[in-house]
């Protein structure tokens, strides 16, 4: 067997991979439409794992108001899902650093490997998910669901940011990581090396049939390529 070439560069998913936020995203939006519409909708009615914010929003609000929501109407969503977020997430009893994570971050960086974040979620709530673990610091730079709402066009993204700072790199030098066969999908649609984990709603079996290039149980065991 070929051993796996060191990663030039990283993208890590947020949510489930590094962090699990005890259901913090699910109140937040919740108290979001319960704000602007008085109702306390439950996105996990309307929507499923891996999708990103745009589409968690779209799908949910026309569950519970049985309308699509005019352009105004998702800014000032958005608005209200992050300050909720902002201040649910410092108290969430469920938070927790998945394990393997920081080490993981720790030893890519002091390998040379450039760390980014591919995350579905908006960067203002991705961003904010990682303040409670402190895990914002390793990362240079993300593509997020305010840049896209496809999780393969935001990879793509991503990976065009990083070629700003390393203009010979390769989508085959690029490891997307991600807890969901749609992290899978979208690093496959770009080229990149995928890496599924299974760490959140999806066991490896699950992963495994998405046809990843490495599946692990969680970030504690050795990352491909190190």
């Amino acid at each position: 067997m070929t051993p796996t070439a060191k990663p030039v560069l990283v993208l890590f998913d947020v949510d489930e991979t590094l962090v699990h936020t005890g259901g913090s995203g699910a109140r937040s939006w919740k108290a979001a439409f319960d704000k602007l519409y008085g109702v306390p909708a439950d996105i996990g009615a309307h929507t499923s794992a891996g999708e990103t914010d745009p589409e968690v929003a779209r799908a949910t609000f026309k569950g519970v108001l049985d309308r699509d929501p005019s352009d105004d109407e998702l800014m000032a969503l958005y608005a209200a899902y992050l300050l909720a977020l902002a201040d649910d997430i410092v108290n969430s009893p469920g938070y927790k650093v998945l394990p393997g994570a920081e080490q993981t971050l720790v030893h890519l960086g002091q390998a040379g490997v450039m760390l980014g974040i591919v995350s579905g979620a908006m960067e203002g709530a991705a961003r904010t998910k990682l303040i409670p673990a402190n895990l914002n610091r390793f990362f240079l730079f993300g593509a997020y669901g305010s840049d896209s709402a496809d999780r393969a066009e935001l990879t793509g993204l991503a990976i065009a940011k990083a070629t700003r700072m390393h203009p010979h790199l390769a989508p085959s030098q690029v490891f997307v990581v991600g807890d969901t066969p749609r992290d899978i999908e979208a690093a496959h649609a770009e080229g990149a090396v995928s890496v599924g984990v299974a760490s959140g709603h999806f066991s490896v079996d699950d992963l495994a049939a998405a046809r990843p290039d490495h599946v692990l149980a969680s970030l504690s065991e050795r990352f491909p390529g190190l």
